[in-house]
């Protein structure tokens, strides 16, 4: 049974949940989003599995979950990114935010969610019970995608993106 941390708005822990309930209760947990670029600018997406139990087939962010109880978030992201896309890359934390958002069958999301941002250049071997396809796209594909088909995106990934741009601009431009 896979727990998450509750945290408080200063993400400072309060305690542990099962990870279902603390979705179904909407309470604040912590969370990491990893957004990889390829030398060409260009963010790595991933489209979550069609299994997976929230936002199946939506695309979304290289890679996102929680840490485990006791586990650094440096350690989670590195766990996670191998897990999820077969990928070793050095990241570094960008900044975070909270956001909060229903989801169907009764789910929301309420996350403190701290967002990890690399470059990646090597091969991408996802695992296909956690990714469905990935690709390749700009900034600015992304963002025309966004606007024209939101739908196909999971709600964190909507909140995240703009931030993620203007911190990528700022810093590898």
């Amino acid at each position: 049974m896979e727990q998450v941390i509750l945290v408080d708005t200063n993400d400072s822990e309060v305690g542990v949940m099962e990870k279902m309930e603390a979705h179904k209760q909407a309470l604040l947990h912590r969370a990491f989003s990893v957004f990889l670029f390829n030398k060409q600018g260009k963010m790595l997406l991933q489209q979550r599995a069609f299994s997976k139990y929230h936002s199946p087939g939506l695309w979304t962010n290289t890679c996102c979950s929680h840490p485990r109880p006791g586990e650094s978030l440096d350690h989670a992201v590195t766990r996670r990114l191998q897990e999820e896309m077969g990928i070793e890359a050095t990241v570094t934390k960008a900044f975070d935010f909270i956001y909060k958002a229903a989801l169907p069958n009764e789910l929301s999301e309420h996350e403190f969610d701290h967002v990890y941002i690399g470059q990646y250049d090597g091969d991408v071997t996802p695992n296909p019970l956690e990714v469905g396809n990935f690709v390749y796209q700009s900034i600015e594909e992304v963002k025309s995608n966004l606007e024209t088909y939101p739908d196909k995106y999971t709600v964190w990934f909507q909140i995240a993106f703009p931030k993620v741009a203007q911190w990528y601009e700022s810093n590898f431009n």
